[in-house]
């Protein structure tokens, strides 16, 4: 006899329409969906996890080079879209990005090309120097005698080892002019891949400030669609610790290279527009800047023998970096995210170990985040 249950569905399982239907039948038959459709979904899960792990090992080597392009169009964002709605044109919307992204490289070549050349004409006078000596020895030069402590043992020892030219030839003559040339390449190398990954990060911010509405909208749809607007807010803390970042490292930093570079200029020390920008350089790493004070100053004593001015710069360049360090940079890192200068400076000081330069910004970027969470998890509750 057949049932009549069974009669009502085709062998798919599927219900015959206009035809009762067994509630236990249904109920299996609504499970299978749904464990399929649960299958489904953790295979295409998978899968999308496959290939963004694809991706990012495929461009593994650039990474840095998106961080920093993304880096430079947050921190650039603001100005840009003032200057988008000044000049709001359709010609304008290939123009702007290409005249901020030249801005923003230009901000860096500068500089390098400065110190490029000044390490050029250095390089000249050294090996005029050591061609000298070759043939005349090196002399005593007048600043061992304007030293406050040493001069004898100075003396005697430049005496001994420098003053005859056979000495500065044999010297000259034990260093490995093979491992010399290894190093050159090696450095040559290296100065090309670095060309290159700069190269790429300035492409990455033209084509972002290019598209930037574009990617701000689908990245705003996915953060709603993947974490609500919680998410969002983290997006935002982010955004707003890397615009800190921006302002307290790179703005603070270019601020006391140019007071600095003003104290070089009075003081009369050596190249002081250059030991300027080195010095802004430093000191976008907090405390590292008194390292180029302190070289500035030993060049100092070593060209003019003014100790008590030397020890003014330092003194000078001291005070500008507790004041930078301790109210200014803490204020505008903190300041945008609410964060504590303690967490501020371990997100600096630890991005720096970590990430290196990159570190800088992407560190306090993860403490502001971190810092948040600590907020929202530690908050009361009753």
């Amino acid at each position: 006899m057949t049932d009549p249950y069974n009669a009502d569905q085709d062998q798919a399982g599927a219900p015959m329409p206009g035809r009762r239907m067994d509630p236990a039948s249904t109920m299996r038959t609504f499970r299978s969906f749904s464990e399929t459709q649960r299958t489904q979904r953790m295979a295409r899960a998978g899968l999308a996890l496959f290939f963004v792990l694809l991706a990012l090992y495929t461009v593994r080597g650039f990474l840095p080079s998106l961080i920093w392009g993304c880096i430079f169009a947050i921190a650039s964002w603001p100005l840009y879209v003032r200057a988008r709605r000044r000049w709001h044109s359709r010609a304008h919307r290939t123009l702007l990005p290409v005249l901020f992204t030249l801005v923003v490289a230009l901000i860096f070549l500068g500089p390098l090309a400065l110190f490029g050349l000044e390490a050029g004409r250095e390089a000249e006078g050294v090996l005029r120097l050591l061609n000298d000596a070759r043939h005349s020895g090196i002399p005593v030069p007048p600043w061992v005698g304007r030293l406050p402590y040493g001069q004898q043992t100075i003396e005697t020892w430049w005496n001994q080892h420098l003053t005859n030219p056979a000495d500065v030839s044999a010297l000259l003559g034990s260093m490995n002019i093979g491992q010399g040339v290894k190093v050159t390449q090696q450095l040559g190398s290296q100065v090309l891949h670095r060309v290159l990954l700069f190269a790429f990060a300035i492409l990455t911010l033209f084509f972002l400030l290019k598209d930037g509405d574009s990617v701000i909208r689908q990245s705003l749809n996915v953060s709603r669609r993947a974490f609500g607007k919680r998410g969002e807010r983290i997006a935002l803390q982010i955004i707003a610790s890397v615009h800190g970042s921006v302002s307290g490292l790179v703005l603070v930093g270019i601020g006391e290279g140019m007071l600095m570079g003003l104290a070089y200029l009075v003081a009369g020390a050596p190249h002081p527009f250059l030991f300027g920008v080195i010095t802004a350089i430093a000191a976008m790493i907090p405390f590292c800047a008194l390292i180029a004070i302190s070289a500035v100053a030993i060049l100092l004593v070593i060209n003019t023998g003014a100790v008590l001015t030397a020890i003014a710069i330092i003194l000078f360049g001291i005070a500008v970096i507790l004041l930078a360090d301790h109210l200014v940079r803490p204020a505008l890192i903190g300041g945008s995210t609410q964060l504590p200068f303690l967490w501020v400076l371990t997100g600096i000081l630890g991005g720096a170990e970590s990430w290196s330069l990159l570190g800088l910004f992407v560190g306090p970027a993860i403490m502001a985040v971190l810092h948040m969470l600590w907020l929202n998890w530690s908050r009361a509750r009753y």
